[in-house]
């Protein structure tokens, strides 16, 4: 079977500050384009079934200067709706909630057009981007790559695992990193996770 190749897009102003960038399109900066550049030898010799993008700019320019070609964009890669907590960070919020954790405590309620999402509805969505790329997987006609963000790629990770949306928890993913999911004896498993180019 064909892995499951996970890449989290270049730093941005925002990840390097510890912000919350949900919908937020922030471009990446010089060195997230450094990043993202040096994520080319770890796909070396890797040709893909499929690469799907998220809509925002900078996954989209990861996937570019990673050397991603024929990329197609899937609105359900978008980061966690992080509600009235996009542009903050943990510390700022922990200042009114001492001890707030995002995948036990949620988010504040947001604006109508981005009211905010739970951990079971960041699953839903990757269990969306799951049921289209899993079957790609079993053919075994290549690899599927995801270019994404950090927290749904956590959560993607955890389903695809079999478990928990809020068990994404457990999976740090730094910025410009390829992570894969394999098999082994026919279920799904960590092959690598976190990878930096040296």
């Amino acid at each position: 079977m064909s892995e499951l190749l996970l890449i989290r897009h270049g730093e941005t102003e925002w990840s390097r500050d510890g912000r919350h960038t949900g919908f937020t399109d922030v471009a990446l900066t010089d060195r997230g384009e450094r990043q993202a550049e040096a994520l080319r030898p770890l796909l070396a010799g890797t040709t893909p079934a499929k690469v799907l993008v998220s809509p925002m700019k900078r996954a989209l320019r990861t996937a570019e200067l990673a050397g991603l070609e024929d990329a197609e964009t899937d609105p359900d890669l978008h980061e966690w709706d992080y509600g009235g907590y996009e542009g903050v960070t943990t510390e700022e919020i922990r200042r009114a909630r001492p001890g707030w954790y995002l995948w036990d405590d949620g988010v504040a309620p947001g604006p109508p057009e981005h009211p905010g999402e739970t951990p079971a509805q960041v699953g839903a969505r990757a269990d969306r981007v799951l049921a289209r790329v899993v079957p790609l997987l079993e053919a075994g006609g290549g690899d599927v790559v995801l270019v994404a963000h950090g927290h749904f790629l956590r959560v993607l990770a955890a389903r695809r695992l079999g478990l928990p949306p809020a068990a994404g928890a457990l999976f740090r993913l730094d910025t410009a990193t390829v992570s894969r999911i394999g098999t082994e004896h026919g279920r799904p498993a960590l092959v690598a996770w976190n990878v930096r180019s040296a």
